[in-house]
This record gives structure tokens, C-alpha cells and sequence, in this order.
């Protein structure tokens, strides 16, 4: 028989928005891989989402304002007729029919309510410590249930000062539906969510100083930020082609001959590039957060120093060093969808053990 698992997505943004962030291909790569080792899954997504051959139950209700977006010392808060809530007295109510809940939300309450559900509840750890009362929560349902939490990388997981060892998961993609191109044109590709921890503004100055085209990708989370660029940074060389579906942007980002990844904060793994590898694209990387534990230096790309300009640039010049077929290589090894079910499944029979 079958185990009958229910994933909770998060409530930033209905799935197929780009709203969610990496949560979103996250969470259909994992439900797809374990459905075809055998596991029953169902997916609980605000109202409005869309998701392929995934059995999914949409709540109505208020997205959830994300904790990147407010400050460490923030409160914990939710909006009238939160859809947050709402998914989860869904799952309190329909809990009895499933073996696991999981949880990709990286909210408060999903913690908070572990020890009350009957059924256990596993969380997958979507960022790294953004605030206060997150690390708090975390860092209770760790000591209370560790083997109930995964995380992405090692250094995601020890931005929350937590005890090691850690159970992580990586992540994973079908690697069919990514093209291999020995060959690009001469562009370079940005991808992720528009907001200020992304900074997508030193990835635009490093392309300016070289004279090479960007192409931006991603869903703007952040119009006010989308603004202020386009007010203080000459777009000349910008093309912003949206958010896509991964058919498109494989395409799109396969025809690139570098992928610039520039972050502010933590990233907790970065699916950018590994979606870029898979296409044969070198990844330059600031050296914070899961791109550490993802690109191969000198073989798959580079890591520079964060928040360098120059460190970018001096990564770019150097691309024409880095083997394409390396970079898919490492990919089809560690991050295929089979890859991430065996770590997946691993986690869930500890947690079914208990």
C-alpha cells in the first residue's frame, strides 16, 4: 500500500506565478519523482495555482507578506483571512487520511503547529535565517523533532545556529526537459525573483563595464525595486523576457554563455543554477550561501567574492575556460529528480520510523 503524503506550498504566491519563488519547482519536482516511486501525493496551494498531472486542493484566502521582505526584529503577522491559515486548518481537518504532511512554507504557523497535529508534520526549510522569531521557531521544532526538518545545504542550515548533523536535501530537476547546448550567443543570463536580495543591480553594472548583453529572468516581486533600476541603471543592454515556464526558459537560458547570480542574503540552495548547468551554462556566483556547495570552481564556474563588481567581471572574462559538458555532467550526477527522491524518500521512512 501506498504511503499517502499531503505538501503544503507556501502562501507568498500561487504556484505557476513565480510568486513563490524556488518553492514552486522545488515542490512539483518532488511531488512528481515520489509519484512515480509509488507515493500517493496531494498538494495544498493558494487559490489560482496551476499544476501539472499533481493532484492539488486551492485554498481561497490573503497572501502571506514574506518574511525576507520585513526586517530581523519583526513581528509575526498575518493578514485578515489569511490563506496561510486557511491551508492549514484545511490539513488539521483531512490530516487522518495522510501517512506525512510536509510543509514548504517558510511561515511561522506551520512550526508552531507541529506537536498539536496527529499526523507528523516535516518541514522542508525554504531559506536561511531571515528574522528573529523565524530562527526562534526553527530552532524549537529542531530541538523538539530534528528529524522532522530538512534543509537545502549545510550553510543554509547553520545560519539558524542549530546543532549538526543536518539532513539535507539538495534539490533536483528533470534533466530531460533541460536541452544540453555546446554552443551561445554571446549574452549572459540573470534568473530569480526581482527584489532587493537578489540584487540584480550589480549583475547590470558588471555587464555594463564589459559591454555584454543581460537577460533577465523572473517574476517581479518587488515593482518599487523594478523602478528604481530601471531610474539609476542605463537598460541598454537589458532585456528582460519574464517569467517562464520551464520549456521557455531552458531555451532561453541554454542559448547564454555564463549565468551571474548575485546575492545579498543566504541563498538557502539556488535551482537557477542547477537549471542552468543542465543546459550546459557556467554559473559566476557571489561565495554566500548554497551556490558554494552547488558550483565546482574552475570546472563549473566561479565563485567570487560577495558583492564584488570586479570579482563579476574578472568571473566573465574568464568563462571561455569552462568546459560546458562538465557543467551537465554534475548535474545528471547529483541533482536529478532520481538523485533527489533517494535523499527525499531516505528522510521520510527516518521520519515514518519514529
Amino acid at each position: 500500500m501506498s504511503r499517502k503524503l499531503l505538501f503544503l506550498s507556501t502562501p507568498a504566491g500561487f504556484l505557476g506565478s513565480g510568486g513563490g519563488g524556488g518553492v514552486e519547482l522545488t515542490l512539483y519536482n518532488l511531488a512528481r519523482t515520489l509519484t512515480k516511486q509509488g507515493y500517493a501525493v496531494r498538494v495544498v496551494a493558494p487559490e489560482a495555482s496551476r499544476l501539472q498531472d499533481i493532484p492539488l486542493i486551492t485554498i481561497a484566502g490573503n497572501a502571506q507578506i514574506s518574511a525576507q521582505s520585513q526586517g530581523r526584529e519583526a513581528p509575526i503577522l498575518m493578514p485578515e483571512n489569511a490563506v496561510l491559515a486557511n491551508m492549514w486548518h484545511y490539513a488539521q481537518q483531512v490530516q487522518n487520511q495522510y501517512d506525512l504532511i510536509v510543509n514548504f512554507a517558510y511561515d511561522w504557523l506551520p512550526f508552531y503547529l507541529t506537536p498539536f497535529f496527529a499526523t507528523p508534520v516535516a518541514h522542508l526549510v525554504s531559506m536561511a535565517s531571515v528574522s528573529l522569531a523565524m530562527d526562534h521557531i526553527i530552532q524549537k521544532t529542531y530541538r523538539s523533532f530534528p528529524h522532522l526538518l530538512a534543509f537545502h545545504t549545510v550553510t543554509q542550515a547553520e545560519t539558524f545556529s542549530i546543532s549538526p548533523p543536518y539532513r539535507c536535501l539538495a534539490n533536483g530537476l528533470d534533466v530531460s526537459l533541460y536541452q544540453f547546448r555546446d554552443d551561445s550567443s554571446p549574452c549572459l543570463a540573470w534568473v530569480g525573483r526581482i527584489a532587493p536580495e537578489k540584487a540584480l543591480e550589480d549583475a547590470i553594472a558588471a555587464c555594463q563595464q564589459l559591454g555584454v548583453p543581460l537577460r533577465v529572468f523572473g517574476h517581479i516581486s518587488d515593482p518599487l525595486y523594478w523602478q528604481n533600476l530601471q531610474d539609476n541603471y542605463s537598460f541598454d543592454l537589458v532585456d528582460y523576457r519574464g517569467f517562464l515556464p520551464t520549456e521557455s526558459l531552458q531555451k532561453e537560458l541554454g542559448d547564454c554563455f555564463g549565468l551571474l547570480m548575485t546575492p545579498r542574503w543566504v541563498e538557502a540552495f539556488g535551482n537557477g543554477a542547477i537549471e542552468a548547468l543542465a543546459c550546459g551554462v557556467p554559473v559566476i556566483a557571489y561565495g554566500r550561501g548554497g551556490p558554494v556547495e552547488i558550483i565546482e570552481e574552475g570546472k563549473t564556474g566561479f565563485l567570487v567574492e560577495p558583492d564584488s563588481i570586479e570579482g563579476l567581471v574578472t568571473g566573465i572574462k574568464n568563462l571561455d575556460r569552462i568546459d560546458r559538458y562538465s557543467c551537465r555532467a554534475v548535474v545528471e550526477q547529483k541533482y536529478s529528480l532520481e538523485a533527489l527522491a533517494n535523499r527525499a524518500i531516505n528522510w521520510f521512512e527516518e521520519i515514518f520510523c519514529q
